[in-house]
C-alpha cells in the first residue's frame, strides 16, 4: 500500500509540476503593456541611482574597494545576523533603499548596489553574492552605461517572483558603480490593470 501511494504521488507530481511551470511561464510573459511599465521602472530607478547618499556612498567604497578575502563562496557561508551584514543595510545608502522599498507598496522586491568591483555597497537584504561583476546585471549597465533587465525569475534573496533591473551609478561621465532592484511581477501586474 505505502509504494502505491509512494508511486501515485511521484506520478502525480511528475504530471502536475511540468503543467504548473507552464502555467507559471505563460503567467508572467513580458506583454508590450508590462515591458512599457518596465521602462518606466528602469527610468525611475535611474533617478535613484542619481541620488547623492548613493552617489557618494558608491564613491566612498570605490576608495576603499572589497573586503579582504571576502569572496563568493565566503559571502554565501556569511550568516544573515553577522555584524558585517548589518553594515550593508544600516548605511546611509541602505537606509534610502529600504524607504524607497517601503514606500512601493511592495512593488520593489530587492534593491541592492555595488561599486566598482561589483562589490556590495548597500542592500535591503541580504544578496545571494557579494561580487556581481563577471554577469550582466553589473557588467551591462557599468560597461555600457544602458539600464538591464533581466528575465522574469524565482529570486532567492526576495524570495519572490520578480524582474531585476540595474541602472548605472554615474559621477562625473563615468560609471562608478550600480544600482539594481528587484520589480514584483504580481505588484507590476496589478499597476497595470
Amino acid at each position: 500500500m505505502k509504494r502505491s501511494g509512494v508511486f501515485f504521488t511521484l506520478f502525480g507530481m511528475s504530471v502536475l509540476l511540468p503543467l504548473m511551470s507552464a502555467h507559471a511561464a505563460a503567467k508572467f510573459d513580458i506583454t508590450p503593456a508590462v515591458q512599457a511599465a518596465m521602462d518606466k521602472q528602469k527610468m525611475l530607478v535611474a533617478t535613484w541611482a542619481s541620488n547623492p547618499v548613493i552617489v557618494n556612498a558608491t564613491k566612498a567604497q570605490n576608495a576603499k574597494g572589497p573586503i579582504a578575502g571576502m569572496d563568493n563562496p565566503k559571502w554565501k557561508t556569511t550568516r544573515r545576523s553577522d555584524p558585517l551584514i548589518a553594515e550593508f543595510q544600516s548605511n546611509e545608502a541602505a537606509v534610502f533603499l529600504k524607504a524607497k522599498l517601503e514606500g512601493s507598496q511592495s512593488l520593489y522586491s530587492e534593491a541592492f548596489l555595488s561599486a566598482a568591483a561589483g562589490e556590495k555597497v548597500a542592500f535591503v537584504e541580504k544578496t545571494s553574492s557579494y561580487i556581481h561583476k563577471g554577469v550582466p546585471k553589473f557588467d551591462v549597465p557599468f560597461t555600457t552605461g544602458a539600464a538591464w533587465q533581466g528575465a522574469p525569475e524565482f529570486d532567492e534573496s526576495s524570495q519572490t517572483y520578480a524582474i531585476q533591473i540595474s541602472v548605472p551609478v554615474n559621477a562625473e561621465g563615468k560609471a562608478l558603480g550600480v544600482l539594481v532592484v528587484g520589480v514584483s511581477l504580481s505588484q507590476l501586474e496589478k499597476s497595470i490593470k
